[in-house]
């Protein structure tokens, strides 16, 4: 599997977006997908000591609506600057900012297309402007064609695929676990 401690700091991070997608109920016009948002703050971030710092954590039908995985972690992290328990360290601004320095993990290939015709994921990635996007396995044709990741690699964003959990993921996607 991880050859070494940076391949099994990914696979930790997916490995909790599998634990996020196996709390999604399995209907069988949808995926199961799990997704994790981490953020590396700047030394400039007043308040924010950590390298890394989980700010989001999401699956698919989670929030009410259709959602899917990776739009309920963006919300959840967003949610932090209107939390009376973490408003007053994260701001709109700050939450902000983290995204644009995240790392997503996701089960699954973010969508590029939605047939509720709800933003697709991909696009909602590239609103909040995040850096990079970790990807456990690449969407099957089951309900669409999905250009996730080409049209997040078009956006600027880093693709990433991570090896060893392609078959898990997959199987949790559909409902197998």
């Amino acid at each position: 599997m991880a050859t070494n401690a940076e391949d099994e700091k990914h696979l930790g991070y997916l490995r909790q977006a599998l634990e996020e997608a196996r709390k999604c109920t399995p209907v069988p016009t949808a995926f199961c997908v799990g997704c994790v948002i981490v953020a590396h703050p700047s030394a400039s971030l007043k308040g924010i000591d950590e390298d890394e710092l989980i700010i989001g954590r999401g699956y698919s039908r989670e929030l009410p609506g259709n959602t899917h995985a990776e739009a309920n972690a963006l919300a959840k992290a967003r949610q932090l600057a209107t939390s009376p328990s973490t408003s007053e360290t994260y701001t709109t601004a700050i939450v902000e900012e983290l995204l644009s320095t995240a790392s997503v993990y996701t089960t699954l290939e973010p969508c590029s297309v939605r047939t509720s015709g709800l933003a697709p994921c991909a696009k909602a990635l590239l609103d909040a402007k995040v850096k990079r996007c970790y990807i456990g396995v690449a969407e099957p044709p089951d309900f669409v064609n999905c250009e996730g990741a080409n049209m997040l690699k078009e956006g600027g964003v880093e693709v990433h695929w991570i090896k060893g959990l392609e078959d898990e993921c997959l199987k949790t996607a559909r409902g197998e676990w």
